[in-house]
């Protein structure tokens, strides 16, 4: 007995022996053909997925129910970054492409929380393209420490790098199996690819994004943010022809779009309202909406009192804007132009995009065949968001920036007050001898609104009464509120300075809604899309009130006076009705914009304008020394005004729109060898008068 037990004994450790040597002989075998970064790849995929929607959700919790609640998804975008970090199989610094992969990763994810605690929308490839201009204004948004934190932690993600490349250890060349890891990598390629299509196909993904916050929402950050990348511009109509575009108007458009496809039939008539010719304003109102509308927050009195009176007497509705918190622009272009920003790629910004190349159709183009002169003016820089290059392919004649304006007054939070516009605009039409059209930004309602209380007791004209107990929301609020009060104010005496101008419409308008944590379960009209307008007349315009779409404004305006020009004009006024409405305007904007131009009979009509920055004359009178400085008298002067001499600036002090001080002076007394520019942030030249004599 005791002598079967030993051999059974020494079966069963034989046995065992064996099974771990096959298991060893195993794992070499899978080491040997599969790569165990594999692994590493894998779980680092997983973490950094969990952290960006985190920070994206401002929440862990929310990223773990986000994964319970929609595993494929969330799956679907670990493969995505699986995928980045699988290439690193090919390399023999694995560990320092780990490092760089996954700092990008999370700066994606970093900068995406942060800009959803400043804004609704997130962040997407076209704010890379903006990066200038989010510099410009990160001081309005972050705090000194912030700041300086951000400036630390770029030093310390530098510093990684350097050490992560000098000391992290390097694989062998015989130790990556090259043909199996390039294969493998194909197929997880592959692998996303048909994951991609079943997720569209089984409406788990979506290519379409109606609303980007949403989207990354249920979508998750990283394919989200793909897509604002690969998607840009206006995809090709099926079956996409010169018949198609000519069907869109089987039934005529009407005399004197001259620059329509001759094959198009015309109207000889068409009916409608008194053909009037007035000087035409419009006013983008920033972040502005009505409190009243909050559901169960009260104020101390109305914060918009005169935009409310002018409600009773014109035309006004809800305005349908395509983005909420951010994306001024966007509204500004659907306003001009009468197109859908939606048609584009997710986040896209035609001003950074399409626009920078090609002329647009748009109401400049429209009201100068009628004999308008067309003036923009934003109490901003000039350069944001390209405005300065852009508004030439827009048609515009003039362009009056911050940069060329006086006694501007700031917000605490450093943006300009919008009262400084009534003289702007008052100066724009008195340029000229004709009718004018003026399209007018303002910026003093921007956000972010400060947490803290930044407005005196005394000065606080608004005030919270009841539905806010939180400090620091009612502190936003009351600050966004006490913006909004002076903007209203600013609407009514505008109207007052031009009610004794001859015949003059104006259009008032929000851009989009404010950066407040509101739902649109919070608003009584339920939506975070709608801001309102008011369409006001000092010679009687007749009251129409209907809710619209921002790309449907203009037309309506245009309507209300009997002017009819444009395509797009055309098409709002008399095709919203229809069923394919939507998708007509679409092939539509195809056409202009990327097409053939088969509407236009194949060519572009609209040439880029001249376009003069500024409206009041910048002028030298004379250049003197005075001790050891030298003076420059002249006129319309700003604080953005700057000498160059023989082509270099000096530093310039502005003394007052009459006068530049030269502190250290110069030699040279030759007018020729003097310039005055009006320089923006970054030392951007938008204008230079090159003659000074």
């Amino acid at each position: 007995m005791a002598g079967n037990k030993k051999e059974r004994g020494g079966a069963k450790r034989g046995f065992s022996l064996g099974c771990f040597a096959g298991v060893c002989h195993m794992k070499e075998q899978v080491r040997k053909y599969i790569d165990p970064g594999l692994a590493h790849a894998a779980g680092l995929a997983f973490i950094l997925n969990f952290i960006i929607e985190s920070l994206g959700r401002h929440s862990p919790l929310q990223s773990l129910i986000f994964l319970f609640n929609s595993p494929k998804v969330f799956l679907y975008n670990v493969l995505l970054i699986f995928i980045t970090l699988s290439f690193s199989l090919m390399l023999k610094r694995r560990i320092f492409y780990y490092v760089v992969a996954s700092v990008l990763w999370l700066a994606l994810g970093i900068t995406n929380g942060v800009i959803l605690s400043f804004r609704m929308t997130p962040f997407t490839v076209s704010d890379l393209a903006l990066f200038e201009n989010g510099i410009s204004i990160i001081a309005n948004y972050m705090s000194t420490w912030q700041i300086v934190l951000l400036v630390l932690g770029i030093i310390a993600v530098i510093a990684l790098f350097v050490i992560a490349f000098i000391f992290a250890p390097k694989k062998q060349n015989q130790g990556i199996p090259y043909k199996t890891n390039l294969l493998l990598i194909i197929v997880f390629c592959l692998l996303f690819a048909a994951a991609t299509n079943a997720g569209i196909e089984n409406r788990w993904l979506s290519k379409y994004f109606p609303n980007l916050g949403y989207a990354y929402r249920d979508y998750g950050v990283p394919y989200c943010f793909l897509n604002t990348w690969l998607i840009r511009g206006i995809s090709t109509p099926t079956g996409y022809s010169a018949d198609m575009v000519r069907e869109i108007f089987d039934d005529g458009i009407p005399m004197g779009i001259d620059e329509a496809d001759p094959a198009i039939p015309v109207l000889q008539t068409v009916e409608g309202a008194m053909r009037r010719r007035p000087n035409i304003v419009f006013v983008q109102l920033e972040s502005f909406i009505d409190p009243n509308l909050i559901r169960g927050v009260e104020f101390s009195k109305d914060p918009i009192p005169n935009f409310h009176m002018l409600q009773q007497k014109g035309s006004t509705g809800f305005l349908r804007v395509p983005s909420v918190g951010a994306g001024t622009a966007n509204t500004e272009f659907e306003v001009l132009t009468g197109m859908r920003i939606r048609f584009f790629g997710p986040g896209e910004y035609p001003y950074k995009t399409v626009l920078k190349e090609t002329t647009c159709e748009s109401a400049c183009y429209i009201l100068k065949d009628l004999g308008y002169t067309s003036h923009a003016i934003h109490n901003h820089r000039g350069a944001f968001y390209g405005r300065n290059l852009v508004f030439s392919n827009l048609g515009f004649d003039t362009f009056t920036s911050i940069e060329y304006m006086n006694n501007v007054k700031k917000t605490p939070r450093n943006w300009a007050k919008d009262y400084v516009l009534i003289d702007e605009i008052r100066a724009a039409m008195e340029s000229t001898e004709g009718k004018d059209f003026v399209f007018t930004i303002s910026v003093q309602g921007h956000g972010k609104y400060p947490e803290k209380q930044v407005i005196s007791d005394e000065d606080l004209k608004i005030r919270v009464t009841e539905g806010i107990e939180d400090e620091a929301q009612r502190n936003a609020m009351e600050y966004y509120v006490n913006q909004l009060y002076e903007m209203d104010q600013f609407i009514g005496d505008l109207v007052e300075v031009l009610k004794d101008y001859e015949e003059t419409v104006i259009v008032f308008y929000g851009d989009h809604f404010p950066v407040l944590d509101l739902s649109e379960e919070d608003m009584e009209n339920g939506s975070i899309y709608e801001t309102e307008y008011v369409i006001v007349s000092n010679f009687g315009l007749p009251k129409i009130d209907e809710h619209l779409y921002a790309y449907q404004l203009s037309a309506r305006v245009f309507e209300l006076l009997g002017i009819h020009s444009g395509i797009l004009t055309w098409y709002h006024q008399t095709k919203s009705d229809y069923g394919n409405y939507l998708d007509n305007l679409k092939i539509l904007q195809y056409d202009m914009l990327y097409g053939n131009r088969y509407i236009y009979g194949g060519q572009n009509p609209f040439e880029p304008t001249e376009l003069q920055m500024g409206v009041r004359e910048i002028r030298v009178d004379k250049i003197f020394n005075f001790g050891k400085s030298t003076y420059v008298v002249g006129e319309n002067f700003t604080p953005y005004s700057k000498v160059a001499v023989n082509g270099d600036f000096v530093e310039t002090v502005f003394v007052n729109p009459t006068i530049l001080r030269i502190p250290d002076g110069v030699k040279s007394k030759d007018p020729l060898d003097f310039s005055i520019s009006q320089v923006g942030k970054y030392n951007t030249v938008l204008s230079t008068l090159e003659d000074v004599e």
